[in-house]
């Protein structure tokens, strides 16, 4: 891999991490076609999902500091903090973690298998049609609630759709939006809590392919950090795109995008 082809592929995985069209799926389908393509597990993928990590810490930046906030003991000083703010910030920090140990305990227990389906293109179009089907239902579904309504329950559903979505061509972000309108959050507040939840989960995903960085050489290291760069710009360039999407409940655009691809991408390994 070279440095345009990182770039490339940072680009790509910036433009489709928070479009609901999957952008594991999408690295699969266009690393397949790059010849002579490797990476040491899945560590390049690890860094270009840790370069869009950057754009949501960037884009939800208030959120992230009220929830930092919020965790700080009663006797420290917390400015402009009252006490309902500090229930609301100590239960999202308690959903997100929920949801967090939901993905990482199924993810360390199929790692193995999930590693496997990033070398099958197969793999990847047919759960970019599920993807698809997620998409185009979720339009169908108006929810009223916002994030101080959420529940547990709320959060082991999110968190156990998320662990289903380290499989590529399953959106994390179109799924997790999805079953969270399907329990009746509001459309913009269930993107926010799937890209929080995506903090903890990209991290998470980073320091399990860390084992494979002392395979990386110093000149490909630049190489994987040039892709990391693109895709935090091209990610923070989609992340309002697709928050201007939901409000207008439009998802059912990319399920249709999912669907042509996932057949399209059929039926080209097939000839």
């Amino acid at each position: 891999m070279n440095l345009w082809e990182a770039i490339l592929l940072g680009t790509v995985q910036g433009l489709t991490e928070f479009l609901p069209v999957s952008s594991s799926g999408h690295l699969v389908i266009v690393q397949s076609v790059i010849r002579g393509f490797q990476q040491p597990g899945v560590l390049f993928d690890a860094m270009l999902h840790f370069g869009t990590l950057l754009a949501v810490l960037f884009f939800l930046r208030r959120e992230v500091l009220e929830i930092l906030a919020s965790l700080i003991p009663s006797g420290w000083s917390r400015r402009d903090f009252d006490d309902t703010r500090v229930r609301t910030g100590r239960k999202t920090a308690l959903y997100i973690i929920t949801a967090t140990v939901c993905t990482g305990s199924i993810g360390l227990l199929f790692e193995e298998r999930i590693h496997h389906l990033f070398t099958s293109p197969q793999t990847v179009s047919f759960m970019l049609l599920v993807t698809g089907v997620l998409l185009f239902m979720s339009d169908r579904f108006q929810g009223s609630r916002v994030e101080k309504d959420m529940n547990i329950t709320d959060s082991l559903v999110i968190g156990i759709v998320q662990a289903m979505a380290l499989i590529p061509g399953i959106s994390r972000s179109g799924s997790t939006i999805a079953f969270g309108i399907f329990r009746g959050l509001d459309g913009a507040a269930a993107a926010r809590f799937s890209f929080l939840l995506s903090i903890p989960a990209v991290l998470g995903a980073l320091v399990l392919e860390l084992k494979y960085i002392e395979a990386v050489s110093p000149s490909d290291m630049v190489i994987y950090l040039a892709g990391m760069v693109a895709a935090a710009v091209t990610g923070f360039l989609t992340l309002g795109l697709l928050l201007l999407v939901i409000r207008k409940r439009k998802l059912s655009i990319f399920a249709y995008y999912c669907w042509i691809l996932g057949i399209s991408t059929l039926i080209i390994r097939m000839i």
